[in-house]
């Protein structure tokens, strides 16, 4: 038999032992769930870890690749504006939309020419006039081409989002973007469907589609244009949502259109006032050869004379570039 010393601290280890081991079967389920919950939470944890890194990595490659494709673009356009400079002349009138001929524009440099120079020489002496004959034939078929090419310019440039428009309704429709560029070149206007009627042609000799969106953007050397093709040259290495990005574009190349708009309204009345002004001289000498011929006659005959005028005609063409130079803006 046991003392009564040892017996109850016995009993006393014994009851504690059987709490605890009713508590543990009470409460270990509990503690395995929460324990198994707190795997899970781990377990998602360092996989949201692991997938927050890799798109943290692709992220920065697709900026290192956007930036790649920027850096690229931006040399190119450098090296086109450096080479537009001596642009030939065949390129310049297909720019305008010309019949690119470098017989045509000689032969009708020479007929204006002459016509200028017979019609001076029926006015005033032979010299001036050969010399005034020359200088239209040189300079007008060139005005005229340069005219021709910046309003076929600014024809593009006002039909050209409409046509990116078409192109991202057609993509969010699940059409291809080589159908989309078919329906641009035959249901918008000119010179926007002979733009894009030449890029497809591209296409269909093999061309891949960066090089002949580059293409279209060197026929028609506009901001609007090289934005396409950076768009494409980036999409097309990069991925990502073309028709969110070109819808995005498209909306850029409008506010930029109500930027002009709205700068050339505030600017008309500069423009107004340097015409008035570079006009008043030219308009008065002639009222005077008009009404007084003797009077200014002194011009043109004396020494002194010829050589105000043309001090004057210099002034005139200083004063006039200041203006030009200060009311147009460039966007």
């Amino acid at each position: 038999m046991l003392s009564s010393a040892i017996l109850l601290p016995l009993i006393f280890l014994l009851g504690a032992a059987c709490v605890g081991a009713l508590l543990l079967v009470g409460l270990y389920p509990r503690v395995a769930a929460n324990s198994a919950f707190r795997r899970r939470i781990e377990f998602v944890s360092a996989a949201s870890v692991k997938t927050a890194q890799a798109s943290t990595l692709d992220e920065s490659r697709r900026k290192r690749s956007v930036a790649a494709t920027l850096t690229e673009a931006d040399e190119a356009k450098r090296s086109k504006a450096k080479k537009r400079a001596g642009q030939s002349l065949i390129v310049r009138m297909r720019q305008a939309g010309l019949n690119p001929s470098r017989r045509t524009y000689y032969l009708a440099s020479l007929v204006i020419g002459i016509g200028i120079g017979l019609l001076a020489w029926m006015v005033i002496d032979m010299s001036p006039a050969a010399a005034l004959g020359v200088a239209a034939g040189l300079l007008l078929p060139h005005l005229f081409l340069k005219f021709k090419r910046n309003r076929r310019f600014k024809r593009f440039a006002a039909e050209f989002p409409n046509a990116l428009d078409v192109i991202v309704r057609g993509v969010k429709a699940g059409m291809p973007l080589t159908d989309c560029l078919k329906i641009v070149a035959a249901e918008t206007q000119d010179p926007v469907r002979s733009e894009f009627q030449a890029l497809v042609e591209d296409q269909a000799l093999g061309m891949p589609l960066e090089d002949a969106v580059q293409r279209l953007a060197e026929r028609m050397p506009l901001s609007e244009a090289s934005f396409f093709a950076i768009v494409i040259a980036i999409q097309s290495r990069t991925g990502g949502s073309l028709s969110e990005t070109l819808g995005n574009l498209s909306n850029v190349l409008r506010e930029r259109k109500k930027l002009k708009g709205k700068v050339k309204a505030m600017s008309g009345e500069a423009k107004a006032s340097a015409i008035i002004i570079g006009a008043l001289p030219v308009v008065v000498a002639g009222l005077l050869y008009l009404t007084s011929p003797n009077y200014i006659a002194l011009l043109f005959t004396n020494p002194t004379g010829r050589l105000v005028l043309v001090v004057c005609g210099l002034l005139m063409l200083m004063g006039t570039l200041v203006m030009r130079k200060m009311i147009n803006f460039d966007l």
